[in-house]
């Protein structure tokens, strides 16, 4: 078992994520390496000053702007979206996650059977679809009228029409062809997906892959008694035993880290990462492009995987909670607040909105892990490199820091909102 300290870890977990220490990839072909290398993109459909999976790739990629992921997922089909998890997986992947698709068609006790009730109980809006795209390219939900539709109830939608193409995505025959408005327009599979990959992989080899990503994904991932909830389905006790395989073939090695209770799990083949980010050096394939972390603070998105869902207290020992689906009344740092990665800490966060009638980003509020930070120049200068990068970003006009309570901050943050 190989045994790291915390600070180790954190530079790890960040690292294969693609955020320390700087962004190393840049513009369009930096995109889809990033997907990549991310494991997952998670798309979300929330856009407040933009969405969150526009905001993680813009933390990894220099040049990054809004929608830049659809060119490779939509248009070279280098990926495709899918999932209950919402996420972009790369297109090669496919006949794993056809494995899936597949017991989600036949209603596997572990995984969520709704989606099994759906193809039942709206069977004959399923064949209209189906036979709808067997005639036409592509189709989307809003193509249809209310007035001329079954309403339903389902959290999916409320047309028999958006469920039986929901159900149809979920079990592989038809693939998101493209995004109008974020919302998918349906094809059949064999019109998005290149034909070699058109296949149900084979259920082993996919319950494999599932969990090598699983891992390569979380960086570090707890060594549980039970993995089955999260691995598609697999039947009771299989994670277990292929994970065990894993370990005794060393495509998998136990980690203890110092301070956490229990053993995780990394890659067999990112041992040699560890032991480099132990001695003190940074793989030189990490070497940033631009600026590094420490010269340029880095916002992470509200659902990036390195904060997300109480990782950022594990990691940082910083409590984040994205509070978007508060009442406004329990709310503390507002509605879409982000996380400040300055090196290798997360040492701030902020709220903020764009104006749209005067295209103004706007400081709602700052809040500082440290109170010295106010008055640290260093972080002062950090933070403003990573605003102006941001606000290009967001392509904004101006900007509003007076709800920075911090003076030096504040005239930093102010003066950065001002260049090209």
């Amino acid at each position: 078992m190989l045994t790291i300290d915390l600070p180790t870890a954190r530079r790890f977990i960040l690292g294969k994520q693609g955020l320390w220490p700087g962004r190393r990839w840049r513009g369009p072909a930096g995109v889809a390496q990033a997907m990549r290398e991310m494991e997952y993109l998670q798309l979300d459909p929330l856009q407040i000053i933009t969405r969150s999976h526009d905001i993680a790739l813009h933390s990894r990629v220099l040049d990054y702007g809004p929608g830049m992921w659809e060119t490779p997922t939509y248009q070279q089909r280098a990926f495709f979206d899918w999932g209950g998890w919402l996420a972009v997986r790369p297109m090669d992947e496919l006949p794993y996650w056809r494995v899936l698709m597949r017991r989600e068609r036949d209603g596997s006790p572990n995984l969520d059977t709704r989606i099994h009730r759906m193809g039942i109980e709206h069977a004959d809006a399923v064949a209209e679809m189906r036979a709808l795209l067997r005639e036409v390219e592509a189709v989307s939900n809003r193509d249809f009228e209310m007035a001329t539709r079954t309403r339903t109830q389902s959290y999916r939608g409320r047309k028999d029409s958006a469920l039986a193409l929901y159900y149809l995505w979920r079990i592989g025959e038809v693939m998101t062809h493209h995004r109008r408005n974020f919302e998918r327009v349906y094809a059949l599979a064999e019109r998005v997906a290149p034909a070699h990959l058109l296949y149900d992989g084979d259920d082993a080899a996919a319950e494999r892959h599932l969990v090598l990503k699983e891992v390569s994904f979380a960086g570090l991932m707890r060594q549980r008694s039970s993995y089955d909830s999260i691995f598609g389905g697999m039947p009771k006790g299989a994670a277990t035993s292929i994970i065990a395989r894993l370990l005794a073939e060393g495509e998998l090695v136990a980690v203890h880290v110092e301070g956490w209770k229990e053993p995780h799990l990394a890659l067999g083949g990112d041992s040699v990462l560890l032991d480099e980010l132990s001695a003190g050096r940074t793989p030189a394939a990490w070497t940033p492009l631009e600026t590094t972390t420490v010269e340029e603070a880095v916002f992470l998105a509200p659902l990036d995987h390195v904060s997300a869902r109480g990782r950022a207290k594990k990691l940082f020992d910083f409590d984040y909670v994205w509070e978007v689906y508060k009442p406004e009344h329990l709310r503390r740092y507002g509605y879409y607040a982000l996380p400040v990665l300055w090196g290798e800490q997360l040492v701030a966060r902020f709220d903020s909105k764009l104006d749209r009638t005067t295209n103004t980003f706007v400081i709602l509020g700052l809040w500082l892990e440290h109170p010295a930070l106010g008055d640290d120049e260093a972080f002062a200068q950090a933070f403003a490199r990573g605003l102006a990068r941001f606000v290009i970003f967001l392509g904004a006009d101006a900007v509003d820091v007076t709800a920075v309570r911090e003076p030096l901050l504040r005239g930093y943050a102010s003066s950065a909102a001002k260049q090209p």
